[in-house]
């Protein structure tokens, strides 16, 4: 980076390699190296602060969402704790802070007391791209209902266990809310035993999807649709 301008050493313009002009800033903070250059990718080497942010932007909500959603994808640390966000993306648009916040400031609806989550694949089943079409937030309780737990599940379909206390018989149960796991039938094999499931946590669905859509007035339509049409499939 270069001085372009000097003012006097507590008002100097400073230019970047790439053509970006960082104004206004002091000479001591250009000879410690202190000057961010915000249309370089330095979030994760991937996404792109930009300027004209409001003051104090990155303890906003939308700034730290927009952290956490890149540092899913394209922190490998993490991803090794968190084997599920392999091959998971960011869309070309949302690299850019400012395209994240606009649609954030559009979309985010909140439940007092309650962390919301963005959610990237309720939308579209086993979708792995974050981008304006395929996400939207969701509370604690809702993303627990599409949670997949692979490593308890064994090696039968979800939903589904053998029983100790009896031979070739299969049953099905479901986590809910505010309760320990719910027992919903016994079958002589996985298959019908996986379709009892299906069939209640289908139904479960839909009805905290209705609870939903009467308590909260902003509760998103998407949202509420997509929970209406979610199919729970043998091979989840």
């Amino acid at each position: 980076m270069a001085i372009v301008r000097y003012n006097g050493c507590k008002d100097i313009d400073i230019k970047f390699e790439d053509g970006y002009v960082a104004r206004n800033r002091t000479y001591t903070d250009f000879k410690l190296n202190r000057i961010t250059n915000y249309n370089y990718p330095s979030v994760f080497n991937m996404g792109i602060i930009g300027e004209d942010n409001e003051v104090g932007f990155s303890n906003s909500k939308s700034y730290r969402c927009w952290v956490n959603m890149l540092n899913r994808c394209y922190n490998e640390k993490y991803k090794k704790s968190k084997p599920t966000y392999n091959n998971c993306t960011v869309c070309k648009e949302w690299k850019y802070y400012k395209n994240f916040k606009s649609w954030f400031d559009k979309n985010y609806w909140g439940i007092d007391n309650c962390v919301m989550q963005l959610d990237k694949d309720i939308l579209i089943k086993g979708n792995k791209e974050y981008n304006q079409s395929n996400c939207c937030f969701v509370d604690i309780r809702l993303n627990s209902l599409f949670t997949k737990d692979n490593a308890m599940r064994g090696d039968y379909p979800i939903g589904v266990q053998k029983r100790k206390d009896r031979k070739d018989n299969y049953m099905a149960t479901c986590s809910i809310m505010n309760s320990k796991r719910h027992y919903i039938g016994s079958a002589n094999n996985p298959t019908d035993a996986f379709n009892l499931y299906k069939q209640f946590k289908e139904s479960y669905i839909k009805q905290v999807a209705d609870e939903y859509k009467q308590k909260y007035p902003n509760f998103p339509d998407k949202l509420y649709n997509a929970m209406y049409n979610y199919e729970v499939e043998i091979t989840d």
